[in-house]
């Protein structure tokens, strides 16, 4: 039953249809299952026919716009009952079949009730419109609320993946499926916000604004859409990315924490837009705020800037300027620095900037260079580079060409594109960072994550004009997707009867997408044949496309011939049927895609940039050429890797086919909840809905297949333990029985026995039990129903116990009624009898009778505290014997205690004297190793000086040798020419000899100077053995002094050994010294402490025995007093008799004897009040008495205890005998009226 305050929320129209007006709409509804059938329509889907005729099989049917149709019942479908309007849950359908499934959507899509199931799934279809259903007030509705308590929302998917975590400890997943602009991310915050609340408390509506771990988790979306969200044709605010979102909870359930992971970012958009299409939409943000736009050396003007206006610049219901706030305030949330988001928008500006950088061709040559220097020049600003050497990178960037790095000449085609590849890259490094710095703030506390929810909101199924690179792996991650939904909602299922040996026949679904997977990433598919062309040498787009052609088309379903544009379509090289339809798609720029080839030398650039920005950190990690190059050089080669490249030359297919089975294993291991997302057209209108459009995402999402199986299958299982534990109220016999499957069975066969539940609705597994849709929901009911009867079972024995005692007290008053009304009229009777009168006045007089025996307890209480002054005594003694015994253990202790001081001095004195030995043997070891250390170091040095001059005079004489050699062959040459000229120059003979004599006399001289240098070489080398030798020596006596050292080591280690084994003797002596002087000091203050006691106790007992003495002389002195005022009692008790007699006999003398009764009566007053003085006064002395008796007890132990108790019983006799002086005289009251009446 809906609680009346959610009928009253605003939201509630929007989610479930008033009961009057769901009659009235079933009432008003002009057609039934019986004269009227659903015909196809190509604009409508399915329309309403009337059927006229029916021959067999075939009908005549009249449609909505009375025209006739003859076809046959298997052409048209079958309409549902007019109570299945709207129903909530398509599976409970008499009829399934498409027209049904669209009618029903249609028609609660047409009331705004957005939200469907569809057996085991929800479907959710597009408002375009803001609808008040994701309030808090509407959140806290669905919170710990089953299924089918209320109606169909993303909420209640949302909080049965939180139950089955808590319940099942098992991760979940929600897959928030669709194509693009379906409402995937707006229903990914909802989910992300609603755990927040349930998990940490927050709002729904995301309106708090401290910066609590559960906004945080709310906020992290703001801040990742503005820079990963663009507009489509189809969806203004499309994710350009995949996200898989994870939040954390402990084990009670509080959120603590979560984390992102994303995939498949369109980098392409930063640089390129398609027509009616945006960039993200930071860009835009940024251009609606001056004091940026100043400080980013930014115009007014965004069309200006090429990069981010090739298309749209606005969207329509978006404010760029309201949603940077939004941005800002979401990176305030998260914790973002004010650095940190300056060089985020930074950047984003630096890329307008290079965007708009234009480049032109030299004449007469192939080298590009600058046209104007105004935007590299802002964007290097920016940046915070040298302009000019970035520049240079991308014109002329470096080389290895061999061994040596040449600059190489790039044209402006070239430039253009390497432009591009880099702000494409930034703005993906800068994204990929922003999406680490998030998880950072997300992660604060997950180290105390048992469990995680993790929510998939990835771009979805695109079908454009022009469909690229980016489309393909789109479509290829929603392929998987669905393929994992299949397998999950079908396959598994029906592998799971199996197992759990049910009656089963497999059903064939039709829906196996492995065909069109194994196309694209299976070898000599379109994936590896497109890396396979990246590293042949040569290879073009086209290339590629005739290998694709030949490889697979007439050979593969799935691919296909692309068939010629239409409209605006673009031109296409190939198609392939996808399960939401045949996808065409234009291979140009794929390899340069695929490859994707960056700068090095530009690259290098950005990573002069300071380093504790962005634009430092995003390249941190990226090693270029040089950079490799550099490392090798130093050794290191091998444990450096490039970002995006290794020797198998790493492709972006082959990073997001790594990305996607990560995923897909990850999604593996959790337990799914599906919502699929519906576009209900393609113009982004409310209340508007395109049949032809939403019947293929239907089928192509599977809704009806998975509600047949629903249908057919067991959807719901409990284990037996789980059965039992849930369900035993219902047959409280049978789940007694220890065996939970044996009583699970029959727990179900009682409850099938009694027609609660239908036989066929359940099947039992080997370890579970299997329910059709909508059985626990039964089973609740009947629970519930089973509670409600013991509640009222308990309600009513508690009334009537109630009752019954209630009617006992009543039995007990009326059988008081007449006790009472006895004792009132004997009253009444006795109250007016004068003799009553006289024995109700006279009877406290007899109290004093009672006296005896109180006296005799008193006595007998004197005895033994007499017996336990005895026992204290005994006690005493006992405590003087111990304390005897204490002080001479304590005199041997302190003897024990004395010898083990001076043991402890003389042992002091050892350990002194091996530091003193310790400390020579130390200092001695030191000296020796410091002057080991010297020579050594001398030696080192007269080495290293040898070895200099020697190299130094071997390098001149080398140079000498090399001088004489080249003027030796420079004088043989000339000799041989003067030879063969001897003959020639006759005349010039004697001048030639003379000139052949010098230059003899210069070889002999040369000569020399070489024997001389060649001496000097042989004495050097001699140098240099003798330093051998010395160094030899030097070496010996090194050996020696590190065996000498090494001695030195073993007696220090052997003097520490015995310092620590004399220090921990000496520890453990201290120990027993200290425990013993705390056991001596103890004895001392225990026998101190007794020594006090004992005397206390004597002089206690001195004063208790006094004062017992004294109690004993003031008994005997009561005792006289008491038989005094005993004869006196008996004296008068026959003076009373006497006087009662003769009342009788005499009433004539009644006048005399009132007086003298008066006259006693006075005197037995003034006697009473000297009593009471009397008493007063010893009662004031005995309470002093007492409290000093008090405070000298408390000092004692146990003998206090007994003394204080002999005490009272003293002051309890006194207190006898004072009552006992006490007792009133006998007085004898004579009523006139009495006598009047007796006369």
């Amino acid at each position: 039953m809906v609680h009346i305050d959610y009928m009253m929320d605003p939201g509630w129209p929007y989610l479930r249809q008033a009961e009057d007006l769901a009659l009235k709409e079933q009432a008003a509804r002009r057609f039934d299952n019986k004269t009227h059938a659903w015909v196809p329509d190509a604009q409508e889907g399915f329309v309403v026919a009337s059927i006229g005729v029916q021959e067999g099989v075939n009908l005549t049917l009249t449609l909505p716009d009375g025209s006739q149709k003859k076809l046959t019942t298997s052409e048209v479908q079958e309409i549902n009952p007019a109570k299945f309007e709207k129903t909530e849950d398509m599976s409970n359908l008499t009829f399934l079949n498409e027209a049904s499934v669209l009618h029903n959507l249609r028609q609660r899509y047409y009331s705004m009730m957005i939200y469907t199931y569809s057996g085991l799934f929800c479907v959710f279809i597009n408002p375009y419109k803001m609808l008040p259903i994701y309030t808090d007030s509407v959140a806290n509705m669905y919170v710990n609320k089953r299924r089918a308590e209320m109606p169909p929302h993303l909420f209640a998917v949302s909080d049965e993946a939180f139950r089955n975590m808590m319940s099942d400890r098992e991760n979940q997943s929600m897959l928030i499926t669709g194509e693009s602009g379906a409402g995937k991310t707006e229903n990914t915050k909802k989910v992300i916000a609603y755990f927040a609340m349930i998990g940490g408390g927050s709002k729904v509506d995301g309106k708090a604004n401290e910066s609590s771990l559960e906004n945080q988790v709310v906020q992290a979306n703001p801040a990742i859409e503005a820079f990963g969200n663009g507009a489509t044709t189809r969806n203004y605010n499309s994710s350009r990315y995949g996200k898989f979102i994870r939040i954390h909870f402990d084990r009670k359930g509080r959120l603590v924490g979560g984390d992102i992971e994303h995939y498949l970012l369109e980098k392409s958009r930063v640089i390129k837009q398609a027509p009616g299409e945006r960039s993200y939409h930071i860009f835009y943000q940024i251009m609606t705020q001056k004091n940026l736009k100043e400080r980013y050396l930014l115009s007014d003007d965004i069309r200006q800037y090429k990069f981010v206006s090739q298309a749209e610049i606005s969207v329509p219901g978006m404010d760029d300027k309201e949603e940077w706030g939004i941005t800002d305030n979401a990176f305030s949330v998260m914790g973002f620095s004010d650095r940190e988001k300056d060089d985020l928008y930074k950047l984003c500006a630096a890329i307008m900037h290079i965007g708009n950088s234009t480049f032109k061709q030299k004449p007469r040559d192939e080298q590009a260079e600058v046209d104007d220097m105004t935007s590299p020049t802002n964007a290097c600003k920016l940046f915070g580079i040298n302009v000019e050497h970035f520049l240079t990178a991308l014109t002329r960037p470096k080389i290895k060409v061999g061994t040596e790095w040449v600059n190489k000449g790039q044209n402006v085609q070239q430039v253009d594109w390497a432009v591009g590849a880099l702000s494409k890259a930034i703005y993906a490094r800068m994204f990929t960072w922003l999406i680490k710095r998030v998880n950072q703030t997300l992660r604060a506390k997950l180290e105390d994550s048992v469990y995680y929810i993790g929510v998939l909101d990835i771009a979805g199924f695109e079908i454009f004009d022009r469909n690229s690179f980016e489309q393909l792996w789109i479509n290829f991650v929603n392929e998987k997707l669905q393929q994992f939904f299949n397998h999950h909602m079908f396959v598994l299922e029906q592998e799971e009867y199996k197992r759990e040996g049910i009656e089963w026949t497999f059903i064939d679904f039709g829906l196996d997408l492995q065909a069109c997977i194994e196309l694209i990433e299976k070898p000599l598919g379109i994936v590896s044949m497109l890396d396979e062309e990246c590293i042949v040498p040569k290879a073009t787009d086209m290339t590629y496309v005739d290998k694709l052609t030949t490889q697979h088309l007439g050979k593969h379903p799935n691919f296909q011939k692309a068939k010629a544009p239409k409209g605006k379509q673009a031109e296409a090289h190939f198609a392939i049927v996808h399960y939401a339809g045949t996808v065409r798609y234009n291979a140009e720029q794929w390899l340069d895609k695929n490859k994707d080839p960056l700068n090095d030398s530009a690259v290098a650039c950005l990573k002069t940039s300071d380093k504790e920005g962005i634009l430092y950190q995003i390249w941190e990690d990226y090693v270029t050429d040089v950079d490799r190059e550099e490392s090798e050089k130093r050794g290191k080669g091998q444990q450096t890797k490039k970002k995006g490249k290794s020797a198998s030359f790493l492709t972006v297919s082959t990073m997001y086919r790594e990305s996607l089975n990560s995923l897909m294993t990850m999604l593996h291991t959790t337990h799914p909840h599906f919502i699929r997302c519906i576009i209900p057209n393609e113009k982004k209108t409310s209340g508007l809905v395109d049949a032809p459009l939403v019947l293929n995402q239907l089928t192509c999402n599977g809704v009806l297949e998975g509600i047949r199986i629903c249908r057919k299958g067991f959807p719901n299982r409990l284990i037996f333990a789980d059965f039992r534990y849930r369900y035993a109220i219902l047959a409280s016999d049978e789940a007694s029985e220890k065996d939970a499957s044996k009583a699970s069975k029959a727990m179900l066969r009682k409850l099938a026995k009694a027609n609660q539940i239908n036989v066929d609705n359940f099947k039992i597994g080997a370890t579970k039990v299997f329910f059709r849709a909508g059985m626990l929901a039964r089973l609740e009911e009947l629970r519930d129903e089973a509670l409600s009867k013991v509640m009222v079972k308990f309600q009513a024995a508690t009334r009537a116990y109630l009752a019954l005692c209630d009617y006992k007290s009543r039995l007990d008053r009326e059988d008081a009624y007449p006790l009472i009304q006895e004792n009132v009229r004997a009253w009444i009777k006795l109250r007016s009898w004068p003799w009553f009168r006289l024995f109700s006045r006279l009877k406290p007089m007899l109290k004093g009778m009672k006296s005896n025996a109180e006296i005799e307890a008193l006595e007998k209480k004197c005895k033994e505290l007499e017996e336990s002054s005895k026992r204290e005594e005994e006690q005493r003694k006992k405590y003087a014997d111990e304390l005897r015994a204490k002080i001479e253990q304590y005199e041997e202790t302190k003897a024990a205690l004395e010898r083990d001081r001076m043991m402890l001095d003389k042992r002091n004195k050892e350990i002194e004297e091996l530091n003193r030995n310790l400390k020579k043997e130390q200092e001695s070891a030191y000296e020796n190793a410091k002057k080991a250390a010297e020579l050594e170091r001398a030696r080192e040095k007269e080495k290293k000086e040898w070895e200099e001059k020697e190299r130094r005079l071997q390098m001149e004489a080398e140079n000498e040798a090399n001088r004489n050699r080249a003027a030796n062959e420079k004088l043989k040459d000339q000799l041989a020419s003067l030879q063969t000229e001897h003959d020639k120059i006759q005349a010039q003979r004697k001048a030639q000899e003379h000139v052949n004599g010098e230059l003899t006399d210069q070889v002999a001289s040369l000569r020399q100077k070489y024997e001389k240098a060649d001496e000097q070489r042989n004495k050097m080398k001699e140098d240099l053995d003798a330093l051998d030798d010395k160094l030899a020596a030097e070496q010996r006596l090194n050996h020696e002094m590190a065996k000498q050292n090494k001695k030195l080591e073993s007696q220090l280690k052997a003097v520490q050994t015995q310092l620590e084994i004399a220090l921990r003797d000496k520890h453990e002596f201290d120990l027993d010294c200290r425990k013993r002087e705390t056991d001596v000091g103890e004895l001392k203050r225990k026998g101190q402490s007794d020594a006090n006691l004992i005397a206390k106790l004597q002089a206690s007992l001195r004063r208790c025995i006094d004062r017992i003495e004294q109690l004993e002389e003031d008994l005997l002195e009561e005792r006289k007093l008491r038989m005094k005022t005993e004869r006196q009692r008996n004296e008068l008790q026959s003076e009373y008799d006497l006087l009662t007699e003769q009342m009788a006999e005499a009433s004539g003398q009644l006048t005399a004897e009132t007086h003298i009764n008066k006259i006693r009566a006075e005197e037995l007053s003034n006697l009473r009040r000297d009593l009471q003085k009397k008493s007063l006064n010893q009662e004031a002395y005995i309470s002093d008495l007492c409290t000093m008796q008090y405070a000298t007890v408390n000092n004692l132990r146990n003998l206090s205890q007994q003394s204080a108790s002999l005490e009272s019983e003293a002051l309890r006799i006194l207190d006898a005998r004072r009552a006992f002086n006490k007792v009133p005289l006998p007085r004898v009251y004579v009523d006139d009226s009495d006598v009047d009446d007796s006369i």
